[in-house]
């Protein structure tokens, strides 16, 4: 075929004009020039071959072409450089390797649409789980809620009768003063000796000791047991000593002594409370120091103070007695299982 046929689909010149054979004009516009013409003007530069589904070749070393290698040329233009121009530059964009060049450059069509961005992690949130009562099924919430009712209604049930203890004489503690003295005594009295002007300053040390009935049927007399002094070793170092250790047995004897007379004589009513109420303690605190031994049976129990006083500081004037006071109280008879009876022997 011919490469000057107007029907090969060969590159036309400008104004529809086919390029010319050679720099010669060998080529006219009918095709007879590329015939006639020499073999120099058909291979001159300029002459580019073209058919259906033919490629251009390039130009012999001798000629004038294009001094970039066809690997050069096959690579793709900058996306913001203008195009080039040129037979062979045309050439090379539309044969198979310019797509092959996209691909192996990184900057295809295909790695452009994979390449998506990341998109960050959401912190997930913790979720709010109940607690305390909340958490509880409904009935157990219901039983917690009546038990709160109860022990709140306890609480100020105790602090109004220690209120009305404690308070001036009024119409509730004169109809209902009985009711309020048999909730606050022994155990909660109360008494304004902190805030005195002359504060206590003694020392005052309980003991009691024993008549025991032994396994054999004799009677034995234990020694003196200083229940003041086994009270403060327990508290000594103890960062939370208890209730009992700290109140119960010098509370009872402030009670005995508020309530009885210099001959050791019950005033009242509440005179005969705090004389069980120190046998029990007695008994209570004999048996863990198991003083009947074994088989034997605590059948009297008899206390004694001793009394000091404080020292006072040097800086001070006041002039004390150094030397102590003992207070014995009669033997008090009491049962075998603890329980007091009344009267002294």
């Amino acid at each position: 075929m011919d490469a000057y046929d107007t029907g090969s689909g060969a590159r036309q010149g400008p104004g529809g004009r086919e390029h010319p054979a050679g720099p010669g004009g060998g080529g006219t516009g009918d095709g007879t020039g590329g015939a006639s013409g020499s073999p120099e003007g058909a291979a001159g530069p300029g002459a580019v071959r073209g058919g259906s589904g033919e490629t251009a070749e390039p130009p012999p070393a001798s000629g004038p072409a294009d001094p970039r290698s066809p690997s050069e040329t096959a690579e793709p233009p900058p996306a913001s450089g203008p195009a080039e121009s040129g037979p062979v530059r045309d050439a090379a964009e539309s044969g198979p390797s310019a797509g092959t060049a996209e691909s192996a450059s990184g900057t295809g069509p295909a790695t452009a649409a994979t390449a998506e961005p990341v998109k960050p992690v959401e912190p997930v949130m913790p979720v709010d789980l109940p607690t305390g009562v909340a958490a509880l099924s409904p009935r157990y919430q219901v039983g917690a809620l009546v038990a709160l009712a109860v022990v709140a209604a306890a609480v100020c049930a105790h602090l109004g009768l220690v209120f009305l203890h404690v308070a001036p004489s009024n119409t509730l503690t004169k109809q209902h003063g009985a009711a309020v003295d048999e909730w606050v005594f022994p155990e909660f009295e109360q008494n304004w000796k902190l805030f005195a002007p002359n504060p206590l300053q003694q020392n005052i040390s309980v003991q009691v000791r024993a008549e025991v009935s032994t396994a054999d049927g004799e009677i034995r007399t234990t020694g003196w047991y200083d229940l003041s002094a086994e009270d403060g070793r327990a508290i000594d170092g103890n960062p939370v000593p208890s209730h009992t250790q700290q109140n119960e047995l010098r509370r009872a004897w402030d009670f005995f002594v508020a309530t009885h007379d210099s001959d050791d004589r019950a005033v009242g009513l509440r005179g005969t409370l705090s004389e069980s109420y120190l046998r029990r303690i007695a008994v209570l605190r004999l048996e863990r120091n198991d003083a009947a031994g074994p088989g034997g049976v605590v059948e009297r129990v008899q206390y004694r103070s001793r009394t000091t006083n404080v020292e006072p500081p040097s800086w001070s004037g006041e002039k004390v007695s150094d030397r102590p006071t003992v207070r014995e109280l009669p033997w008090w008879t009491v049962s075998g299982s603890g329980d007091p009876r009344e009267g002294a022997a």
